[in-house]
């Protein structure tokens, strides 16, 4: 391989990099859970396909648009110094020139392909990460990522209105489940890398507040997840496999939040925060079970 085209390949992974590829996975899984709600079953397979791509694309302009945003902060913590803008390998105008680009392809997509309210959403879904979390409250209140956390919440209204063209209580609780995930999942983060955030100045709860009440915290967000996911079955949207599912998933993360809070330290954290991301993932997955059991199955 020649020089350039290595070159070309290392710009090419940076730029993929911006993306958060990993990040993005569990987002189109909880897009593609409210897809299958709101379909009753399988949606079409043309329609899964562009809102996958679609989703990737918006998501991803809004981590590249991150990027851009908060390379002064990246290039103080350890975790973060060697991201592609921070390290200086991708220029920021790059990055914000790459985002914005995404974010319109997303939309155009949407808005001609499947409909303007799943166009909208996914928009609004950018909007809040960057404007309301990267540049209004990541750097002012230890509150940042319960109210930003919004945007990471958005994924199943684009999965339900795609299919629907329009937003229903089924879509409300689905995305309320994903609010209230982030904050145990993203506190418990922080309690392992709570040092970097500190000399970076970022007022994450583990920085702000003591041990003993960013744990009591995580415990109290996970109940009222626990509680309301389980609740959602109250609505009839989803049947048997989904509420023993909740139930069976929702008492393995109260089980790791009650070992952290008592526990000394953080010792536990780790095993929650690896936890809180299967549980996500499992949780709406159990969401497209229950419906394709009912529809395949039972029906």
């Amino acid at each position: 391989m020649t020089a350039p085209s290595i070159a070309g390949s290392r710009v090419w992974r940076d730029y993929v990099a911006l993306t958060k590829p990993r990040i993005i996975s569990l987002l189109l899984i909880t897009a593609l859970g409210g897809m299958v709600l709101a379909a009753g079953g399988w949606p079409d397979p043309l329609l899964i396909v562009l809102v996958v791509v679609s989703g990737y694309l918006a998501a991803g302009g809004a981590n590249a648009l991150n990027h851009g945003a908060e390379a002064d902060l990246d290039q103080k913590m350890r975790r973060t110094s060697r991201r592609p803008v921070a390290s200086g390998r991708v220029p920021r105008r790059g990055a914000f020139a790459f985002g914005i680009v995404l974010n319109a392809a997303a939309f155009v997509l949407l808005a001609a392909f499947v409909n303007l309210l799943s166009a909208a959403l996914a928009l609004s879904g950018t909007l809040i990460y960057v404007f309301v979390y990267t540049l209004g409250l990541k750097r002012t209140t230890p509150q940042n990522i319960v109210i930003g956390g919004a945007a990471g919440a958005v994924p199943p209204l684009v999965g339900w209105a795609a299919v629907t063209g329009t937003v229903e209580l089924p879509a409300v609780f689905l995305f309320a489940i994903v609010f209230l995930w982030t904050p145990p999942h993203f506190w418990a983060l922080a309690l392992l890398i709570k040092d970097d955030y500190a000399k970076a100045g970022i007022p994450m709860l583990p920085v702000v507040a003591t041990l003993a009440v960013t744990k009591r915290q995580i415990l109290l967000y996970t109940l009222v997840l626990v509680a309301l996911s389980a609740s959602f079955a109250a609505t009839g949207a989803v049947g048997w496999v989904y509420l023993v599912s909740a139930l069976a998933l929702g008492a393995g993360f109260i089980f790791r939040a009650i070992r952290l809070a008592r526990g000394d330290g953080i010792d536990g954290a780790r095993g929650l925060y690896l936890f809180s991301l299967a549980y996500l993932a499992l949780l709406f997955g159990a969401v497209a079970a229950d419906t394709l059991v009912d529809r395949y199955l039972l029906g």
